[in-house]
């Protein structure tokens, strides 16, 4: 599968390359020129166990390149997972600057190409993000629907620092939401292969909160361990 990977700090980093390790041909996307000249020259930008041998190999072969051209991306993928940063306010809510800006350029770049493509968004996130924030940008800067124009699914990591590429290949749980059923099978193809039970939920309405069940200041580990949890109470139903 061609994917498109935005963000290469540690989660999009070791999730780019070990997709490319698995036969897929991954594109690494950073507005971060420094982190897109050490991918291409087979280096890791973040401090991982085996990320710097994985990367020097996948380099070699070709399976995996870096870019800051989120249209030249676009072009070349079929679907995209989203890892860029969502770091804690001051009154320890997750910033989803970074989140919105780049769904905005995704939709835009996926306008002028045209075709169906899958956004999954990866990064760390509150339970209601996506459908209440990102999808209507996805939609507006698409110019069509969510789940019929454009595939949409979450898929949090549960990837630790230090341990992250041993947590990619063994994950305690792959947990995928998806908007249409289309989304969700191309999400878990890009798992096939991977030892873990994987689980997920479609959302009954893709317009319907999910926020009303999660604090606005949850934490971090929160979001990420109750993800599930807290979709399903919210409308996100089919266990795969």
């Amino acid at each position: 599968m061609r994917v498109s990977v935005f963000g290469l700090g540690y989660v999009g980093c070791v999730s780019a390359a070990c997709l490319a390790s698995m036969g897929h041909e991954v594109i690494g996307v950073d507005v971060n020129q420094v982190k897109v000249d050490l991918v291409n020259e087979g280096k890791a930008p973040v401090v991982e166990e085996r990320i710097g041998e994985l990367i020097a190999e996948v380099v070699r072969t070709g399976a995996l390149r870096a870019t800051h051209d989120v249209r030249e991306a676009i072009a070349d993928s079929e679907v995209s997972l989203i890892c860029v940063g969502t770091p804690s306010e001051p009154n320890g809510s997750l910033c989803t600057t970074y989140l919105e800006r780049v769904t905005e350029e995704i939709g835009a770049a996926l306008a002028e190409r045209g075709g169906r493509h899958t956004v999954v968004f990866r990064s760390t996130m509150l339970p209601g993000t996506c459908l209440n924030l990102l999808v209507p940008i996805l939609e507006k800067n698409v110019g069509g629907t969510a789940g019929v124009d454009v595939g949409v699914a979450v898929n949090p990591e549960f990837l630790r620092e230090g341990t992250s590429v041993r947590d990619f290949f063994d994950p305690p749980k792959t947990v995928i939401g998806e908007l249409d059923a289309a989304s969700g099978d191309v999400v878990a193809a890009l798992y096939e292969g991977c030892p873990a039970r994987c689980s997920g939920c479609r959302s009954r309405s893709p317009r319907r909160s999910s926020t009303r069940t999660t604090p606005s200041t949850a934490s971090r580990s929160a979001s990420r361990t109750s993800w599930a949890r807290c979709a399903r109470r919210s409308g996100w139903t089919r266990t795969r």
